[in-house]
């Protein structure tokens, strides 16, 4: 980015989650008993949605600070929201805080202020659903989200970078989506290039690595190429990996290999933060 830009409701930032939804998804983190990688992003990204929904909640009510959307590929390629929100590929955060598909009651431990833990009992909302069939066409996937980013880009031409993460535990069926990816990238703002983070699920039993800086650490040719379509880790990226225990560098990029559950939801957190005010 040439300079800061501030965020505002007249001139929101673009956030849009691509999610592997092939049938390999099924599979678990690691290989290891518990959750499918598919529940366990679906999660992720609800928790993340409402995080992000408090972010821009003012005393006026939610702000449209964001525009986000969640593209799954497997079966079929599209917009994982339902009711209201279903066939958009964007929406307001505020439209995304009205309408999610339930508000589940969920237990949650917190603090007793006075050194023990009592259970709590916390709304849910849920907006992704967990979701596993199909090839994995990421390539198709990766063209879906130019048109999308393409068309917000008409309406807030000065935004602040928009940012597009995909998750993936697969090998794209449709080809190398080093062209796709590339043609995304090359869309941008007066303020800047798109951002192309990857995130790597694995069955493998290994050690995440995360933001590299290095393919050659990379285990595979397909790890070393997800490597590549990512974009590298801006200044204010890199210090908030940092400021989480993460060893990166000048040349760490926006990708996450074998990432368990836990790596997700920081890839996620980490890759959503703006440097940029909002009002």
């Amino acid at each position: 980015m040439s300079s800061p830009v501030e965020i505002s409701r007249t001139n929101p930032t673009c956030l849009l989650f691509l999610i592997d939804q092939s049938h390999s998804m099924t599979g678990t983190f690691g290989g290891a008993p518990g959750k499918q990688r598919a529940e366990g992003v679906a999660e992720a990204l609800n928790r993340l949605l409402q995080n992000l929904v408090l972010k821009c909640a003012k005393a006026d009510g939610v702000r449209d600070y964001f525009h986000v959307g969640v593209i799954g590929y497997g079966i079929k390629i599209g917009s994982v929201f339902k009711g209201k929100l279903a066939g958009k590929p964007l929406a307001p955060i505020s439209e995304i805080a009205n309408n999610p598909i339930r508000v589940e009651q969920r237990k949650k431990t917190v603090d007793d202020g006075a050194g023990g833990l009592i259970e709590q009992t916390v709304r849910f909302p849920v907006w992704v659903e967990p979701k596993a069939n199909g090839k994995t066409p990421m390539c198709e996937s990766l063209g879906r989200a130019k048109e999308t980013v393409e068309t917000f880009l008409t309406l807030y031409p000065d935004c602040y970078p928009p940012m597009v993460l995909n998750l993936t535990d697969g090998r794209p069926s449709d080809g190398n989506p080093l062209a796709a990816a590339q043609d995304l990238c090359g869309l941008a703002s007066s303020t800047g290039n798109v951002v192309l983070f990857n995130a790597h699920m694995s069955s493998k039993p290994v050690a995440p690595i995360q933001f590299p800086s290095d393919e050659d650490k990379l285990p595979d040719n397909y790890a070393k190429l997800l490597f590549r379509i990512s974009s590298m880790l801006p200044p204010h990226l890199r210090d908030a990996a940092r400021a989480e225990g993460l060893a990166v560098d000048d040349g760490s990029r926006g990708f996450v290999f074998n990432g368990d559950l836990v790596a997700i939801i920081r890839f996620l957190e980490i890759g959503t933060r703006v440097s940029s005010p909002v009002r």
